[in-house]
């Protein structure tokens, strides 16, 4: 009797051993237990090379050592048709130099930010905008530091955070912020790209 087995392999996966377990980047459901447990722990990969490196993969290989394994199992692939393997040396953590790079990317995206939003300023004339609207309100010149400055310093902050969604460790909304997505997509485009360019070794393809 045939038993199905789902798999749903994930697109990118990173692992720290070099004996990778087919539960380590999929997951795999049958309504047998133990034909489920023996896929699981069914080894798909041996790394050799002691170094970091992404492997591409195919699910058509892990069907093949499946059916290979237990002939009376029926294969449904419902995730990646290729995958990949990111494999890490293992490390112990190095928190200050985490701190470092942390610090470093925090005092450029500052500087870049303020030197933005500088520009952005002079760029329209925000300052001889409020001085005009102070003076026309208030019918006296402006010194420079008003409540408009003041607001609009305020204002600024709150839209930053309001639109980022988060400040410090703190979510606004469950909602994923900007930033997130934005590395999804990034993290989806280099795999597909390291798939799609691994499918084209050997082959004299010029897209320039």
């Amino acid at each position: 009797m045939s038993k199905t087995v789902y798999l749903n392999i994930s697109e990118i996966t990173e692992v720290h051993h070099k004996e990778i377990q087919l539960k380590d980047v999929a997951d795999v459901y049958c309504d047998d237990t133990a034909v489920m447990n023996k896929c699981k722990a069914l080894r798909i990969k041996t790394i050799h090379l002691d170094k970091n490196e992404r492997y591409i993969e195919s699910t058509l290989d892990v069907i093949k050592k499946l059916v290979e394994m237990d002939p009376s199992i029926s294969v449904n692939n419902v995730g990646e048709v290729n995958y990949i393997i990111d494999y890490h040396k293992k490390k112990k953590p190095n928190w200050v130099w985490q701190w470092i790079k942390t610090i470093v990317v925090c005092i450029i995206s500052f500087c870049g930010a303020s030197f933005a939003i500088m520009t952005f300023n002079n760029d329209v004339s925000v300052g001889d905008v409020f001085k005009e609207i102070y003076q026309i309100i208030m019918r006296k010149e402006s010194s420079g530091f008003t409540i408009l400055e003041v607001s609009y310093s305020v204002g600024l902050a709150l839209g930053i955070i309001g639109f980022f969604n988060h400040f410090a460790k703190f979510k606004i909304t469950s909602d994923p912020t900007p930033i997130e997505v934005e590395m999804r997509l990034y993290e989806d485009n280099v795999s597909k790209t390291l798939i799609q360019n691994d499918g084209r070794k050997e082959q004299d393809i010029d897209i320039s």
